[in-house]
């Protein structure tokens, strides 16, 4: 089984990331409460740094170096040994996907049209 990576990142606000997985998936995390210590302080107390966010390895990384460990962001630490389980999705515009124990993904939520 390959590991689960990130393909994609975009930044939002709160310090907030939306991440497409390698699997398709599309997951979004505060990464706030992990923007700890000095390599960090740039991308805490500046929204346009924080901004830069990119890519790097199948993680996230900024361009001072700093970079978080992709297993925190999509599982909160160690990825389960059951391949089976899937991470929590979390979309907050498109709605709110989770999985189930069993794997299987529930849409709970939906998108609406913008009102005219």
């Amino acid at each position: 089984m390959a590991l689960l990576r990130i393909a994609e990142v975009a930044p939002l606000p709160g310090h907030r990331l939306r991440l497409r997985l390698t699997d398709g998936a599309t997951i979004e995390r505060d990464v706030g409460p992990l923007l700890a210590g000095p390599v960090f302080d740039p991308i805490r107390e500046e929204p346009q740094m924080f901004a830069r966010v990119r890519i790097d390895g199948g993680t996230v990384s900024w361009p001072n170096g700093a970079d978080l460990c992709p297993d925190v962001l999509i599982w909160g630490g160690i990825p389960p040994s059951d391949p089976a389980v899937r991470p929590e999705y979390r979309l907050s515009a498109e709605g709110t996907e989770r999985a189930s124990a069993d794997g299987a993904r529930r849409r709970s939520a939906r998108p609406r049209p913008p009102r005219r």
